[in-house]
């Protein structure tokens, strides 16, 4: 593991023994880069979009899953549709659909307009599918997400996000996430004047976190948490690493296809070519009358055999 990656690109977990908090940091360099520089966004757009990225890393460490994580905003606004997912190895991708005559100068969820949120959980060798919406409330999305948490899992979350794209056009971005430990058979103790005032007092360090120290990649997540709780007797365990990881493909792309009527493929095909690009990646796979017959003459045999 070099430098580069004990900066960036990375959840780090994280423990308060003296208020028996958990946290997580999440510092995204490359991975949130390549991912924004793989579209044509808008500055508030891809702004949106990063603090989306951070938010579902972190909240993505606070689950047990194999699989993936994916969390979306939906709203009526000029941003349609936020989609940022998480696999358990660390995999991210992303993006935005939006109407640019709406932009207007609007920034931050404002772009949503009135919507949801919704958080997804899709385990790889199981069935089940967990999945949680909530109306988006908040001025930003961090308070949307607390929101969730206090009116859907009732745990008292606290996230603070930071993203910022630098002078070389570089994006860097940050979260730093508390949730209260259950206590006494998984609930919290009413009236329980410890657990309050733990809470207050690290609520009171995390606010003297700055978006400068979120996004900087010459501070290293250890000093940065060290900086703020060494007075809670922070102790940090083995950060997990990010990438950008879209999971499109040539294959899945054809199985699509088939999957529909040949005559509304290709009523898609413009001079010959039947085009299908990736939301996620931007990547375009093109298919030619030859390969689109070579296509539906296999789909045929599979459904003899």
């Amino acid at each position: 593991m070099n430098d580069n990656e004990l900066r960036e690109d990375l959840i780090q977990p994280f423990h308060l023994e003296a208020s028996s908090l958990r946290g997580r940091l999440v510092r995204m360099g490359s991975t949130l880069d390549t991912i924004l520089q793989q579209h044509a966004y808008p500055l508030p757009v891809a702004t949106l979009l990063a603090e989306a990225m951070v938010l579902a890393a972190a909240l993505s460490a606070s689950l047990k899953y194999d699989g993936v994580f994916t969390l979306q905003a939906k709203g009526d606004g000029a941003i349609r549709l936020l989609v940022a997912d998480v696999t358990s190895s660390g995999g991210v991708r992303a993006y935005a659909q939006f109407d640019a005559d709406k932009l207007n100068g609007i920034e931050g969820i404002g772009l949503l307009g009135k919507g949801y949120l919704a958080f997804t959980v899709d385990q790889k060798l199981k069935e089940e599918r967990y999945q949680g919406i909530v109306e988006l409330r908040g001025n930003t999305l961090a308070e949307a997400v607390q929101y969730y948490f206090r009116q859907s899992e009732q745990l008292d979350t606290a996230l603070t996000v930071a993203v910022r794209r630098a002078d070389d056009g570089y994006w860097h971005g940050g979260c730093l996430m508390l949730q209260a430990v259950a206590r006494q058979g998984g609930l919290m103790v009413v009236g329980d004047t410890s657990a309050v005032e733990d809470w207050q007092r690290s609520m009171i360090l995390m606010a003297t976190c700055t978006d400068a120290e979120l996004t900087d990649s010459g501070l290293t997540p250890d000093t940065l948490l060290y900086r703020l709780f060494h007075e809670e007797g922070v102790r940090a365990f083995d950060p997990r690493l990010l990438r950008h990881q879209c999971r499109c493909s040539a294959d899945r792309v054809q199985t699509m296809l088939r999957s529909l009527p040949r005559e509304e493929v290709e009523q898609l095909a413009v001079d010959g070519v039947v085009a299908v690009t990736c939301e996620f990646c931007n990547k375009s796979y093109g298919f030619n009358p030859e390969q689109r017959d070579h296509l539906y003459a296999s789909a045929a045999v599979e459904e003899t055999t």
